[in-house]
Order: C-alpha cells, then structure tokens, then sequence
C-alpha cells in the first residue's frame, strides 16, 4: 500500500505527500519503493509548471501547498463565517433580507447551528426564484437609483424608514423586560423625528447622546421567551424565514405604519421603494455569500440560523440552554 501511494505521489511530486502523511511515512515509503525515476515523472505529469517562467512557477508551487482562500468569506459545513464584511451601522435592522445576516460574523470560530428544513425542495425553489428576482430586476434597478440619487440622499431616506419601524422595537423591547432598551429607543424616536427631521438625519446615533441602534423584533422576542423555530421556510420575495419568525413577522407588519397606507398598491409601491434603496446600499453582500459558498442554499440557510442565534443572544430575558445537542438550534441555540 505504501508503495503504490509513493508512485502516486512522486508523480504529482514531493508537495502533497509531505502535506498528507508524517515524514516518518514519507521516509519510509521513500526507501520502500525507490524513487530513482521520480524526477522524470514529476515532469511530465504537471507540465504546467514545467512551461512557466522560474518566478511564476515557485508562485504556483506554493499556491499548491496554501490553496486559496476566500479574503471575505469561509464556508463551513456547519455553517458561514463573513470576514472583514461588516454592514455599516446606518443598514441594521432596517429592512430585513438576506443582506442583513451577513453583518454578524468575525472570522472567529462559532458552534454549529442548524435548523429543521422537511420543505427542502419548496425552499430550493422559493432560493431560486427570490434569486432570480434579485438579479433580473431588484440589483438592476437599484443600481440605475444609485447612480441617479447620492449616497447622503438613500442614507437619509434608510434613516427614516428606520424611524418609522419604532413601535416593533419598542414594544419587543418592553416583551423582553429591557426597560432601559425600551427608554434609549423612545428618546431615539423623539430626538430622531422631531430635530432629525422626520428621522432623515439619525441624531441620536451621537456619541454624546449615546442612544445606540436596537436590533430587536417579535420573532427575536418569541425566541427569548423559549419558543422553538419549527422549522426553516423561504417565502417569496421575502426571503428567509421559519414559522416562529413567520409569526413574528405578521405582528412587525401589524406595527409598522407604511402598512396602513392606502389604497393597498400605494403601500406596495412604498415597500418596493424601500427595497430598492436598501439594496443600493447594501449590493455586493449577497453576491460575496453566494460566490464563495460550494451549496448557495445551505449557506444561507446557516447564515440565516447564525443570524437569528444572534439576536436572541442579545434579548432581554436570558433563558438557559436545554435539551441535546442536536436539539439546540430549535431548544435553546437557534432562538
């Protein structure tokens, strides 16, 4: 066996066998088979190298001894690790989407999360209509906004959207029993809407003021209060979801103002807008997720599940961890 793997390897050459096994097995295998006809092979077998000039050559070397990496993103089997892509603070908690769940990841290690998903084959095809939704019209126009509206103008409009989604953080952060939470989102209301014109400009963001961005909803709230996800659904143009967050989402709309425009289409056309001119802020996030991932729906799903561990973390009612460990992304991990 040893033999036959030697003349495997010292025909791909000494790089990979010295990066598989010990040098013990290596010497040992060397002395084993003999290797006196191994220069010649390795020649010819990888004749790429041969042909390139000596400096691009040793490059291409010790790229086969370091593969590449991605700079922003690593793939997990258990899940995905956004690095050095950190969403700016003015997009938190704003409009949802998949763009929000990449803002929440360090390159640092993380436990894995995983969530039920028995409508797999519904979910795929829901992924790639919302995907194609994405791509065909929702970047494409959002990037002819972009060009047209400056950056200051959609940043202004984000903030007041966000201003408008207060009654769903506050009343999740008094659910939560986070009354100081509750006291720093009413006087970033205020501030916000009555000198920040409106909620345009985000005032209470101030470092003087120091009324920081909450990132609560109800569905983070039925978490906190132990209600387990169910499991993983994808719901077209909005994305995401499982049936407690579905839950959660009919009371955010309930609360959200924009809802009770009238006549239904006008109210459509606000929460298409308001689409828009997030992603014209946040474009390139799902793009960098889905050009590193080998299984694009897996990996947001993960994300999705890494996400909402996140925003329970962070709830106002600390709840312990129960049940096993296969258990933990609907028990107590994943809330």
């Amino acid at each position: 066996m040893y033999t036959h793997l030697f003349h495997y390897e010292c025909g791909k050459g000494c790089i990979h066998a010295m990066k598989q096994y010990s040098c013990l097995i290596a010497l040992v295998t060397l002395f084993a088979g003999g290797c006196a006809h191994s220069p010649a092979r390795a020649s010819s077998t990888n004749p790429s190298l041969s042909t390139l000039p000596p400096q691009q050559a040793s490059v291409d070397s010790r790229e086969e001894q370091n593969p590449a990496t991605s700079p922003e993103i690593s793939v997990r089997q258990e899940g995905v690790v956004v690095e050095g892509k950190d969403k700016p603070d003015s997009l938190q908690n704003q409009t949802g989407g998949m763009d929000e769940y990449l803002g929440d990841y360090t390159g640092e290690e993380e436990p894995a999360i995983t969530i039920a998903d028995p409508l797999e084959p519904f979910n795929r095809a829901m992924y790639h209509f919302n995907d194609r939704l994405y791509f065909w019209a929702l970047k494409p126009v959002s990037q002819g906004y972009g060009k047209i509206v400056p950056e200051f103008a959609r940043v202004s409009v984000q903030n007041s959207f966000y201003n408008l989604r207060f009654p769903v953080r506050f009343l999740s952060c008094l659910l939560q029993a986070d009354v100081k939470s509750s006291a720093q989102e009413l006087g970033r209301f205020t501030i916000n809407t009555i000198w920040g014109i409106g909620g345009l400009l985000d005032l209470a963001s101030d470092k003087k003021l120091n009324l920081p961005k909450k990132n609560v909803d109800l569905g983070q709230t039925l978490g906190v209060y132990g209600v387990g996800h169910g499991f993983y659904i994808v719901w077209p143009i909005v994305g995401p979801s499982s049936v407690r967050d579905s839950v959660g989402l009919v009371g955010d709309y309930y609360l959200y103002p924009v809802s009770y425009i009238q006549p239904w289409y006008t109210w459509m056309a606000v929460r298409g807008y308001e689409m828009v001119n997030y992603t014209s802020l946040s474009t390139g996030d799902y793009e960098s997720l889905k050009e590193a991932a080998i299984d694009p729906y897996e990996a947001i799903r993960n994300a999705y599940a890494q996400h909402r561990q996140k925003r329970r973390e962070v709830g106002g009612i600390k709840h312990e961890q129960s049940g096993p460990p296969g258990e933990q992304r609907e028990d107590a991990g994943g809330q």
